[in-house]
């Protein structure tokens, strides 16, 4: 199989993976926000974060990167982070501005994809800090969950948690101002040829 035709690939293993994740997003939602299933809710959640290391495991290990999982996995992430926030929000498990922080890293991210196109530029590849702070916020949003509830480990899942919380957003936050100075490197050379 040539490079090009491997990279164009769309069922493979990650892929699948990854649009499982996909299709748990709603239902995550329902049992959150419905019948308040709390404990399934945060067994999704622990299958999301643990499939989302599987596939990229997989994908270099078996030679199953492609273009679609380098699209469909961090939407996947991003997503699923979107969701649980809104949710946790919702049911006051989170406070307000923490939402607010990591949506305000997505707007200033976001606003670098405008300059990106105008240079002839899709999005930049996800940057290894990027993906450090998905796997925190990943692991800190279930554990947050579980320490809104009373029970022995309530408030070892709080303490955990928010260091997974603090130390993901910021990460998130790092990852994003490394992005947009990747862009800004990248447009400065193109303007110079």
């Amino acid at each position: 199989m040539s490079e090009t035709s491997a990279e164009d690939r769309i069922w493979t293993v990650p892929n699948l993976l990854s649009f499982l994740r996909l299709l748990g997003v709603p239902v995550f939602l329902w049992l959150v926000l419905g019948p308040r299933a709390d404990g399934w809710a945060i067994a999704i959640l622990i299958v999301a974060g643990f499939t989302d290391w599987l596939d990229g495991k997989i994908a270099r290990a078996f030679n199953q990167t492609s273009k679609l999982g380098r699209v469909i996995d961090p939407a996947a992430d991003k997503l699923y982070v979107f969701a649980t926030i809104l949710a946790l929000l919702l049911r006051e498990v989170i406070p307000w501005w923490l939402v607010a922080v990591i949506v305000a890293r997505e707007i200033f991210v976001a606003c670098s994809f405008p300059v990106l196109r105008k240079h002839g530029y899709k999005a930049l590849q996800v940057h290894f800090l990027g993906k450090a702070a998905m796997f925190n916020l990943m692991y800190a949003f279930p554990l947050l969950f579980l320490a809104s509830h009373t029970g022995w480990y309530a408030d070892i899942a709080r303490i955990v948690g928010w260091a997974f919380a603090l130390w993901g957003t910021g990460l998130y936050w790092w990852a994003g101002i490394l992005y947009v100075v990747q862009v800004r490197q990248l447009v400065t050379a193109t303007s110079k040829e």
